[in-house]
């Protein structure tokens, strides 16, 4: 978060399956809106802060969350398609089947955080803080990683093919039954100092 001060608020407002497209918003705070089934193409976000506020279903494409803070929110089943929610940060909120495709989150700050059910594919989330995240089971295929805290995560059973893993200490996290191509298994094999060599000549 920049440190901006929100300075209106919407609360208790039914925005239920409205379309949002082209609204701009900046330091306004969301308390116990309704956003299920919303809808927005291009909506842009700015130092906003959400509290007890529902996505559920909701679907945004091209649209903006930059440095926002989000508390208690539902994200249940809602989609970002090339959004950027850069600098934003998440505390006790639910992801169950959020679907992320494309786009830039990085910097997001979702530490603890339950992504057990949730679906990111293509997408930049360089140094964002995922320490301790419970993504046991999760879709997280060709993200950019690069430099993301990562420590005592938990990825058993999750699908990490084509992601950057250049920041992942797999003595610091759980990766029983990850799926992992070959290029991240050769690059985990060297973090762990191990060295990868060729059978010797009969």
């Amino acid at each position: 978060m920049s440190g901006a001060q929100p300075e209106s608020e919407i609360r208790d407002v039914d925005w239920y399956g409205e379309d949002l497209s082209g609204r701009e918003h900046t330091a306004v705070r969301f308390a116990a809106v309704d956003l299920t089934e919303a809808t927005g193409e291009g909506v842009v976000f700015t130092d906003c802060v959400f509290v007890d506020c529902r996505f559920t279903a909701a679907t945004f494409t091209d649209a903006a969350f930059l440095n926002c803070s989000f508390t208690g929110c539902s994200f249940s089943q809602a989609r970002f398609t090339a959004c950027k929610v850069v600098g934003s940060r998440f505390s006790r909120c639910t992801f169950d089947l959020l679907d992320v495709d494309g786009g830039d989150w990085s910097f997001v700050l979702m530490p603890g955080a339950d992504l057990s059910r949730v679906t990111v594919a293509g997408t930049r989330m360089r140094e964002a803080d995922l320490t301790g995240a419970r993504a046991a089971g999760a879709t997280l295929r060709g993200l950019d990683l690069s430099a993301a805290e990562l420590s005592g995560i938990d990825l058993r059973g999750a699908d990490l093919r084509g992601s950057d893993l250049s920041a992942l200490d797999p003595r610091d996290a759980e990766l029983a039954g990850a799926r992992i191509d070959v290029t991240q298994a050769v690059e985990l094999v060297t973090t762990l100092g191990l060295v990868v060599a060729p059978d010797p000549p009969d």
